[in-house]
């Protein structure tokens, strides 16, 4: 019973506000901006190809900088937070994201808009970890588990709702208009950060320029290597060597760097916490599924299937629903059930669906797609808001800001992997596959002998592409069962990682903060 008021006292947050859900919104807009950016130009690229005068290879490096320079920028957001403070950091984010934005619309060239969309990801990399560790700090340990929902509704809908979005404005409009719509979003976003968010404290935290210079040349190097090795043949290309082994080089000595100076860009005391550690390789392992799922799906419904963008688009948006709900479903259960069963509930869920998703064929309707959908939003829902409510639980609200940067880091490079690993597999295994299958095609299984079509002109030569996209089309959907397949067996693996959470905080000098108990009735 004498432990009722303390427990009382320590349930309080951080940073106390007025109007917390009108600054959640608005914290969430900016979130949501920067989240909708990493996937809404993708569809448009075709578009920006031909406005540009660029080629099919180089309109890529507009996707290539805006990751690579996020990359690049995300691990001292927590520096920068503390720097600027959070309020200065968070306006000046949104500011920057929306000039670059806007000239990334206005751009003449393919050399303005890789320069703008450099621009563009310096300003947007700060505003995932800002609006994550805002949420936290506004909002009492109890109340965690639904921010966390919230967060993870935007963050993890973000995805799916960006290539419905732009192929909308492409449609409709133009492809400018993919990046004009930051325009009156994030002036919205400013006036409100500007009215709402409270000023805090400035910490002078010396900055490790040798650590963030090795950590930002190997993020950018191993970028570099995913996003150009499917154009230049892996590491047939002396590229994706130098890539590689700048990348590991940098990596290496970030590691030995970090492990012995006196005060390096990630404090020891964070990196120690087990959590934190496990919650970032779940986040890794989440994105490299979810979002190379989501790279794969909208060309398989609208390539093999024959869907508009608009249905396409309606069709995935049933993850979303399912997210929605697992996210509010999740927040009640983990009081009752601890999050280590809520966690291994959503991996056995997410492992299911990607089974149902081997289970494809070219025979069936929309009806398939729904429902794994619904199944993988669930588990995505009943994953993502306890781990990210165990990862922040025994880590001290100072870290909040780094730690939520390596969590966004964590999804980033996940996702970069994932859709490199299906998009490298898919072009492998269609052609095996096509290879398989035309070695089938014989004048003895068909109607018409296929070497005497010449004879009969363009209706022969007709005749040969049609039997060569039948092949075409059979050997693209083998090739994206043999991604699915893939996705099934990491979800397997992911699995084993909920049992080592530890749910309970760790008391000890860690701040006001660092060591009251989380209020959500874990064990």
């Amino acid at each position: 019973m004498a432990a009722a008021p303390e427990n009382r006292a320590a349930d309080r947050a951080a940073l106390e506000v007025r109007h917390k859900g009108l600054l959640t919104l608005v914290v969430m807009a900016g979130v949501l901006m920067q989240v909708l950016d990493s996937t809404i130009a993708n569809v448009a690229l075709p578009h920006m190809q031909a406005a540009l005068g660029a080629t099919p290879e180089s309109i890529t490096w507009t996707l290539t900088s805006y990751i690579v320079a996020s990359a690049m920028i995300t691990p001292i957001a927590g520096w920068l937070s503390d720097r600027f403070g959070v309020r200065g950091l968070f306006l000046l984010s949104v500011t920057w994201f929306v000039i670059a934005s806007a000239l990334c619309g206005v751009a003449a060239n393919l050399s303005q808009m890789v320069a703008f969309r450099v621009l563009q990801g310096i300003g947007g990399a700060p505003l995932s970890p800002l609006g994550q560790s805002v949420i936290l700090n506004i909002n009492r340990p109890s109340e965690h588990p639904r921010a966390m929902a919230v967060y993870g509704t935007g963050t993890m809908v973000g995805p799916v709702l960006g290539p419905i979005i732009g192929g909308w404005l492409t449609d409709n409009y133009d492809w400018r208009w993919v990046f004009f719509i930051n325009v009156p979003l994030g002036i919205a976003c400013f006036a409100g950060l500007w009215w709402l968010m409270p000023r805090v404290r400035r910490v002078d935290r010396p900055f490790d320029v040798f650590g963030w210079a090795l950590i930002a040349t190997a993020l950018a190097s191993f970028q570099l290597l995913l996003d150009r090795g499917g154009h230049v043949d892996w590491f047939d290309a002396t590229e994706c060597w130098i890539e590689a082994g700048v990348a590991a080089g940098a990596l290496w000595m970030f590691v030995v760097h970090t492990a012995t100076a006196r005060r390096p860009l990630f404090p020891a005391a964070m990196l120690g916490d087990a959590n934190l550690i496990i919650g970032c390789l779940f986040m890794t392992s989440l994105a490299l599924v979810q979002l190379s799922g989501l790279a794969l799906l909208p060309s398989m419904l609208q390539g093999l299937f024959g869907y508009s963008v608009l249905t396409t688009g309606t069709i995935l948006a049933t993850r979303g629903v399912g997210l929605t709900v697992a996210m509010w479903l999740a927040s009640r259960l983990l009081p009752l059930l601890g999050p280590r069963v809520v966690m291994g509930g959503g991996l056995v869920l997410l492992t299911y669906s990607m089974w149902m998703m081997t289970q494809w064929s070219l025979d069936m309707d929309a009806r398939p797609v729904v429902v794994s959908g619904l199944v993988q939003g669930v588990a995505m829902g009943l994953v993502f808001l306890p781990m990210n409510v165990v990862t922040f639980a025994t880590l001290p609200s100072r870290f909040r800001t780094d730690g939520a940067a390596m969590m966004n880091l964590s999804r980033n490079t996940g996702g970069s992997i994932g859709i490199a690993l299906a998009s490298t597999m898919l072009a492998h295994n269609l052609q095996v596959s096509h290879a398989d299958l035309a070695e089938h095609l014989t004048p003895y299984n068909l109607p018409v002998d296929p070497t005497l079509l010449g004879t009969y002109g363009e209706l022969g030569e007709g005749v040969l592409r049609m039997v060569d996209g039948l092949v075409q089309r059979q050997a693209t959907m083998i090739a994206l069962l043999d991604d699915f397949h893939m996705f099934f067996l990491v979800s397997i693996f992911a699995l084993p990682l909920a049992f080592f959470v530890r749910p309970q905080r760790r008391h000890g000098p860690g701040g006001r903060n660092a060591d009251e108990p989380l209020h959500v009735g874990m064990e």
